[in-house]
């Protein structure tokens, strides 16, 4: 009988320490899963700000890429053959030479 007594008490302890592992375990488990749950959570919100980000930067490219094409017409504008004659002759009174004034040099 003592040793009838002695094995259960063993088989207790050995319950006992199985119940005890398998709480560990199921805690270590729900750890990771509650860890795991705020890891999607932190890159999907990371994600949402990253495409945000990247939109408004498209948005500004867009409206650089605009005042660019602005400012190319501009600049072709003012660099015109007629507006740089116009120019020439109304404000700087240039004109252009008399044949009779041309001069050619030999080589």
């Amino acid at each position: 009988m003592a040793e009838s007594s002695v094995m259960r008490a063993s088989a207790r302890q050995s319950e006992q320490g199985a119940s005890r592992q398998l709480l560990f375990c199921n805690a270590a488990l729900l750890v990771l899963v509650v860890a795991s749950a705020f890891a999607a959570i932190y890159s999907t919100h990371a994600c949402r700000a990253l495409y945000a980000q990247l939109q408004a930067l498209e948005s500004s490219q867009w409206y650089l890429h605009e005042d660019y094409g602005r400012l190319v017409l501009e600049q072709s504008t003012w660099a015109s053959h007629y507006r740089v004659e116009k120019v020439a002759r109304s404000d700087l009174g240039m004109t252009a030479p008399d044949l009779d004034l041309f001069k050619v040099v030999p080589q």
